[in-house]
C-alpha cells in the first residue's frame, strides 16, 4: 500500500466519523446535536460526495419496463427474514421489499450512503451512531416510517432474530428516539470498538412496528408482511413461484442510491429441486439469469444453439469481491474422531484436488489456499512483522506451520493415487490412535471403526468428494453421502448432524462479524448458529477481535493474514478451489453499465429492460424454433 493511501486510511476518521467539537460527553449524554454527512466508509475514503446524483453502476435514464425471471433451488415456506426458521422466501433479505437505513455501494470497498436515513453522525470513539429520517418515507399502506419502526426493528431483533442477528447486534446497548426524526444507537461500554457497526445498524430492513403489532413477529408467516421498498409481493405458489411488481409510486425512487436501479416492472422466481433440471429449464427460456454453479455445465453446457446465435451470453466476470473458498468440505469438530487435528491432516492428505480439478472441474478453478483468496486479506509468503506480533502470543497454541510455511494443497501430478500423501496419513491416524485391522479403521481403545456421514445441499456436492472418498476406501473409512431436500439439508447443517458438509464461504471486505458466526468460539454453542464446523479456537476467536479493532486497511489486512494461517493450518476444511470470476449466463435482453470491479453482479437492482435486444432474441427462438 503506498504511503499516500496509507495517509489517507489514518485519516478516514477525520472524513467519516466525527462529530461537532462539543461532543466529548459520550455515552452520557449521547447523540446531542450530531453534526450528519451523507455517507461512511471504512478505512478507506468515500467515493461519492454529498452532491452525488447515482450510483456509477446505474444508469439514471434507464427504461422502467419488463420482467427479470430468476432461479433459485429448494423451496421457499416464510416471509419473515428475522428469523432462522423455515426457508426464507428469495428478495425478502435484501433492499428489494425493505428500505434500509444505508445503501452499500458496490463499486467500494466498504462504503455507504443514506436510503431511509438522510444523514449519518458517529460519536467518539463509536459511542454512538445517530440516523435521520427522512420525511417522505412511506410504507406500502401510505403511513410514513418513523423513529418509532426504527427503535421497534432492532429491539425485536434483539430479541427474538435469529443467532446470526443477535451476533451482529451483540454491541447495541439501546436505542432511543431524539427530535421527530433522529434516532440513537448507543453501543455498550464494556465491549472493544466495532468499526463496522454503523454499517450493521444501517444494513437491515426496517420493519413496521403498526403493523407487527397485530401480527406474531416471532413465527414464520405466509402471509406477506407489510413492506416499504421497490418492490412489493404480487403473487406467489408455495414452495414454487414467486411474483414480485414494482411499485411506481415508491417513496425513495429518486434517491441517489436508488437513481436508475430497480428498473424491472416484475421480478419472477421458479424454484427448482434438481440443478439440471434447472439448467435445462434455463435454456429452454424459462427464466433469464444467474451464476453456473458446475464447473462441469459450465465446460459442456453452453453450446447450444441460442449461445451460437448470439442470443444466450457464457460471460466469466472478474469482479472484486473477495472469493474466497468454492464449497469446501468442512468437519463437523464435536464428533470425536475429528477433534484432533492429526486425524484432520490425515483426512486432509486423502483429497487430491490437481486429480478433482482435472477430472471433474475441467480445471476451471485456481488452488484454494485462503480463506480470503482475491483480496488483500490473503496470506502470502511468510508472516510479516505484524502479522507475527498478533501470532506470537498463540505460538504455543497453533501449528507450528503457521510460521514456517505458506498453506498449500498436498503435493499430487493429478494423475491416480498419490501414494507418499496416503503412507503419511496412515502415519497420522497412526499418532492418533486410529490403524487398519482387516481393512478395517479402527480405534486402538475401543475397536470402533471410522466412518464418515457425509451430506451436501446437491449431487454435485457428494460428486466433488470423489478422490478423498476413494482414499478413504483404500485406508479402511466407510463412507455415506447423501444430498437431502434443500430445507432438510440446512436443518442438518445448523443442528449439527453430520461429519462432513460444505458450505460456500465468501467473506465480505469488512469480515469481522462473518467471522464471529463462521469461526466464533460462542457461535460453536448456538443452536442454529452458523458455526457448523463447531470451532472453538481462542487463537482464532483473538484475530477476529483484531480484524473488527483494526485502525487502518493495513491492520486489517495484517489480522486477516494471520488468521488466515491459523484457521487453514488447523484443517477444519478441506479446501477444494476458488473462482477465478463470476460464471454469469444469460439471456442477452438487458442492458447495464459493465464494470469488471464490482463487490457483486447487479443483475436484478441495476440492469434493465432493453427493447431492442429483447425483439432479437425472440426474433431468433423463432427461427430456431421452426428451422429457418
Amino acid at each position: 500500500m503506498g504511503a499516500n493511501l496509507l495517509k489517507t486510511a489514518h485519516l478516514i476518521v477525520v472524513l467519516v466519523l466525527y462529530c461537532t467539537p462539543h461532543m466529548a460527553i459520550a455515552n452520557e449524554k449521547p447523540c446531542v446535536s450530531p453534526n450528519y454527512i451523507h455517507g461512511i466508509a471504512h478505512l478507506l475514503p468515500p467515493k461519492y460526495d454529498a452532491e452525488f446524483t447515482h450510483f456509477d453502476y446505474a444508469n439514471p435514464n434507464a427504461p422502467k419496463m419488463g420482467e427479470m425471471r430468476l432461479p433459485s433451488l429448494g423451496t421457499f415456506d416464510n416471509f419473515n427474514y428475522i428469523l432462522e426458521k423455515g426457508r426464507l422466501a428469495d428478495g425478502y433479505a435484501g433492499g428489494l421489499v425493505y428500505d434500509t437505513l444505508l445503501e452499500y455501494a458496490i463499486d467500494e470497498t466498504t462504503a455507504a450512503y443514506g436510503r431511509l436515513a438522510e444523514g449519518v453522525a458517529i460519536g467518539p470513539d463509536l459511542d454512538w451512531v445517530a440516523f435521520k429520517i427522512r420525511k417522505n418515507a412511506i410504507w406500502h399502506d401510505g403511513q410514513p416510517i418513523t423513529v418509532d419502526d426504527v427503535i421497534f426493528t432492532f429491539e425485536t431483533m434483539k430479541k427474538h432474530g435469529s443467532v446470526a442477528i443477535r451476533t451482529a447486534l451483540f454491541d447495541l446497548d439501546r436505542i432511543f428516539a431524539f427530535g421527530d426524526r433522529e434516532v440513537c444507537f448507543v453501543r455498550k461500554k464494556d465491549v472493544e470498538i466495532n468499526p463496522i457497526l454503523p454499517f450493521v445498524f444501517g444494513g437491515y430492513g426496517i420493519l413496521p412496528k403498526h403493523y407487527w403489532d397485530r401480527h406474531d413477529v416471532t413465527k414464520t408467516t405466509l402471509e406477506p408482511p407489510l413492506v416499504s421498498g421497490p418492490y412489493r409481493l404480487e403473487s406467489y405458489e408455495l414452495g414454487r413461484i414467486l411474483k414480485y411488481e414494482r411499485v411506481h409510486d415508491y417513496w425513495g425512487r429518486d434517491l441517489p442510491v436508488n437513481k436508475g436501479r430497480y428498473n424491472f416492472d416484475h421480478l419472477k422466481w421458479d424454484y427448482f429441486t434438481d440443478d439440471n433440471v434447472m439448467g435445462e429449464a434455463h435454456k429452454a427460456h424459462v427464466f433469464d439469469v444467474r451464476e453456473e454453479g458446475v464447473s462441469k455445465n459450465w465446460a459442456t453446457q453452453y453450446n447450444f444453439p441460442a449461445v451460437r446465435k448470439g442470443l444466450f451470453k457464457r460471460d466469466l466476470r472478474p469482479t472484486a469481491r473477495v472469493e474466497g473458498l468454492w464449497w469446501p468440505i468442512i468437519w463437523n469438530t464435536d464428533r470425536p474422531n475429528l477433534r484432533d487435528i492429526r486425524v484432520r491432516e490425515a483426512l486432509w492428505l486423502l483429497f487430491d484436488f490437481d486429480w478433482t480439478n482435472r477430472a471433474l472441474f475441467y480445471d476451471f478453478y485456481d488452488k484454494g489456499v485462503s480463506f480470503f483468496q482475491n483480496s488483500p486479506m490473503a496470506h502470502d509468503g511468510l508472516p510479516d512483522e505484524k502479522e507475527l506480533s498478533l501470532l506470537e502470543p498463540w505460538r504455543d497454541q497453533i501449528p507450528a506451520r503457521v510460521f514456517t510455511e505458506a498453506f498449500r494443497h498436498p503435493p499430487s501430478d493429478g494423475f491416480g493415487p498419490q501414494r507418499q500423501n496416503i503412507k503419511r496419513s496412515l502415519e497420522l491416524f497412526a499418532e492418533a490412535g486410529w490403524e487398519v485391522r482387516d481393512g478395517v479403521m479402527r480405534n486402538n481403545e475401543t475397536g470402533d471403526p471410522f466412518t464418515l456421514d457425509f451430506i451436501a445441499v446437491s449431487y454435485y456436492g457428494i460428486r466433488q468428494n470423489l478422490s478423498l472418498v476413494q482414499n478413504l476406501d483404500r485406508v479402511g473409512i466407510e463412507t455415506r453421502g447423501k444430498a437431502p431436500e434443500v430445507s432438510q439439508w440446512l436443518y442438518r447443517s445448523r443442528t449439527g448432524k453430520f461429519d462432513g458438509n460444505s458450505v460456500r464461504l465468501g467473506p465480505s471486505h469488512t469480515p469481522g462479524l462473518q467471522l464471529r458466526n463462521w469461526l466464533g468460539s460462542a457461535a460453536a454453542d448456538q443452536d442454529y448458529g452458523q458455526n457448523w464446523a463447531r470451532i472453538r479456537n481462542p487463537a482464532i476467536d483473538s484475530l477476529i477481535n483484531s480484524i473488527i479493532s483494526a485502525k487502518t486497511a493495513e491492520g486489517m489486512y495484517a489480522a486477516a493474514r494471520a488468521l488466515d494461517r491459523v484457521f487453514m493450518w488447523n484443517f477444519y476444511f478441506i479446501p477444494m478451489g476458488s473462482q477465478p470470476g463470476f460464471r454469469l449466463v444469460h439471456w442477452d435482453k438487458f442492458g447495464e453499465i459493465r464494470n469488471d470491479r464490482l463487490n457483486r453482479i447487479p443483475f436484478v437492482d441495476a440492469w434493465w429492460w432493453d427493447e431492442e435486444k429483447v425483439q432479437r432474441v425472440e426474433a431468433g427462438l423463432s427461427e430456431l424454433a421452426t428451422g429457418e
